[in-house]
């Protein structure tokens, strides 16, 4: 009977359906962010006369740092808002309102207006971002052994939504209008708000504000009862003992999460001016050709597999949430108009000159095609510790590094331009895939069984205290790429970037036995 039970619960690629309302509306809110981002810097350093602002490198990689540090520091204040106030399912929709205003304020491109439009863009996000995970994670508090790959398959959806939001807006912003670029950001950001708050019926009650969340009430009400699957303890409560260490294991993963997110994060920055400045984007004859039929390849088969998703959702919830999917089946008939568009326009060009962020839709696209064999391995036999997930994630991170050092080796010392092979940042971005598909998911998902229940928004808030400090360090280093080009080479400034983490991530491996220790038994 419960087997039977439990094939309707996970009744959508092993999963609940609810799990892929919310893979959606991350979706929408990373198009938003995403889109945005690969426009920010290059909008910044663009010429007055290509409808830029002619910004230096390091001013505009500094706002940069600061903002993308910002919305990941304002979530400590967001989960607490929701956990003692809002409510989760609120505090998100709330969250998706302000961030569509904020959107809306940078399509103005003024300066006073930028300045509105990040501010909102950040604390938008800080509602938005721990709640909705919050939310994940308590779909999956009775289901432990699925919630690695539950984080996961979420996963894909903020890497659907970034895929989408930096091919749309990056090509609209580059060819045609930053505004248009911006404005799109926020269209969908308000799809994605109404998807969310007509679909939040069928998220099992949680997420609710306090006074109504009977869910938190039994998840506090079952952790006073004994427990003995990887338990080492029998007693009535977890002892303080237990849930101390547990939290020094999620201070030490967030530790070394800083150094992750200090490197990944130039692929806004620095690999974004690399792709500008020093990389040959520019196709002719067979060239061209070919990139345009891989090009369309890779935006339309995504396209057609996240169609599929929708349609299999549809499906299972369409009575029970049906303006939820209506507006969730317009947004996508929006999708398919524009990227049709954009495949017919391109191949009736004689040449293409690739748009400087293109490049980054190769960590998305890479997320989607590997994700499924990623969440596999975590729900099989071979699911390695959370320490070692992570320093194998630091390590592929400093690999990606590795080849730009390696492809930037023939620019001479100074040099403001070059035109090396786009093979180097094309493997980049594949290993740095690989890196944070064994840190970036998992991370939240460890964070949500290391903690108790009743503090799980705050302890979000914190883990992302942790990538505020990684994204506003990335800022600040990569504003050096001038400077370090200048006075040694490109090939130094990316040898940090490839030593670091690689050295963090060995030292994460070695204190693997400690950190299992404490986890006392939670895998």
């Amino acid at each position: 009977m419960n087997t039977k039970s439990n094939e309707e619960v996970f009744s959508l690629l092993g999963h609940k359906p609810s799990l892929f309302v919310l893979f959606f509306t991350e979706m929408w809110e990373r198009f938003s962010y995403y889109g945005m981002r690969a426009l920010l810097v290059l909008f910044l350093t663009t010429s007055l006369t290509d409808g830029g602002w002619a910004w230096s490198n390091e001013d505009a990689l500094s706002l940069y740092g600061i903002y993308t540090g910002l919305v990941y520091l304002t979530p400590i204040i967001g989960g607490v808002i929701a956990d003692k106030l809002l409510g989760y399912q609120k505090a998100v929709a709330l969250g998706a309102l302000i961030m569509t205003l904020g959107h809306a304020s940078m399509a103005l491109e003024t300066p006073m207006f930028l300045y509105i439009g990040l501010g909102c863009l950040i604390i938008g996000n800080g509602l938005f971002k721990p709640n909705v995970t919050s939310i994940v994670s308590g779909l999956y508090d009775k289901h432990q052994e699925k919630k690695d790959g539950a984080f996961t398959i979420f996963y894909m959806g903020v890497n659907a939504g970034a895929f989408l939001g930096i091919m749309l807006c990056g090509y609209i912003g580059e060819n045609f209008s930053w505004s248009l670029g911006f404005g799109l950001a926020g269209v969908f950001m308000l799809l994605g708000m109404l998807q969310f708050w007509f679909g939040r019926t069928i998220f099992e009650g949680i997420g609710l504000s306090p006074k109504e969340d009977t869910h938190q009430k039994d998840l506090e009400a079952e952790e006073k009862k004994p427990h003995d699957a990887n338990v080492e303890v029998k007693e009535t409560h977890v002892p303080a003992k237990v849930q101390a260490d547990r939290y020094i294991v999620v201070g030490v993963l967030a530790f070394f999460t800083i150094f992750f997110w200090a490197a990944f994060e130039q692929a806004g920055g620095s690999m974004t001016i690399f792709a500008k400045n020093y990389t040959n984007r520019l196709l002719e004859g067979d060239a061209a050709t070919t990139f345009k039929i891989v090009d369309a390849i890779i935006t339309l088969v995504p396209l057609v597999v996240i169609t599929i998703v929708i349609y299999k959702l549809f499906v299972q919830t369409f009575k029970k949430i049906t303006l939820s999917n209506i507006i969730l089946g317009f947004s996508f008939l929006i999708i398919w108009g524009i990227v049709l568009w954009k495949v017919t326009r391109e191949f009736s060009a004689d040449s293409t000159e690739v748009p400087a962020s293109w490049f980054g839709i190769l960590n998305s696209l890479f997320i989607i095609t590997l994700a499924p064999l990623i969440s596999k391995i975590w729900e099989s036999k071979y699911n390695p510790s959370a320490a070692v997930k992570f320093g194998v994630g630091l390590i592929l991170l400093g690999g990606g590094f590795a080849f730009l050092a390696f492809g930037a080796n023939s620019i001479p010392q100074g040099a403001e331009t070059a035109a090396v092979s786009m093979v180097w940042l094309i493997l980049a971005y594949l290993l740095h895939t690989l890196g944070e598909l064994f840190l970036s998911p998992v991370g939240l998902s460890y964070v949500s069984k290391l903690v108790p229940a009743k503090l799980i928004g705050l302890m979000f808030g914190i883990w992302y205290l942790a990538i505020f400090i990684g994204n506003t360090a990335a800022g600040q280093l990569g504003g050096l790429i001038d400077k370090i080009t200048a006075e040694y080479s490109l090939t130094t400034f990316f040898l940090i970037f490839t030593i670091v983490p690689a050295v963090a991530g060995f030292l994460l491996i070695l204190v693997n036995p400690l950190l299992k220790k404490l986890m006392h038994g939670v895998r």
